[in-house]
């Protein structure tokens, strides 16, 4: 994979990875019952996605 777009697809996984914190942190906050599971799911997949950009960047 060409350099370029291994910076591209880390800086990515870095966003999802920190998006995926600010959400999980609103959640826990500001929110109950199925809405506050709704948000952590998705928190949960975008910081896997970030995860696999990141080891993805790497290789």
């Amino acid at each position: 994979m060409d350099p370029m777009m291994k910076m591209w697809v880390s800086f990515v996984g870095i966003g999802l990875m920190v998006l995926s914190a600010v959400l999980i942190m609103l959640a826990r906050a500001k929110t109950k019952g199925a809405l506050r599971f709704a948000i952590s799911f998705v928190s949960f997949i975008m910081l896997l996605v970030g995860m696999v950009c990141g080891l993805i960047s790497i290789i």
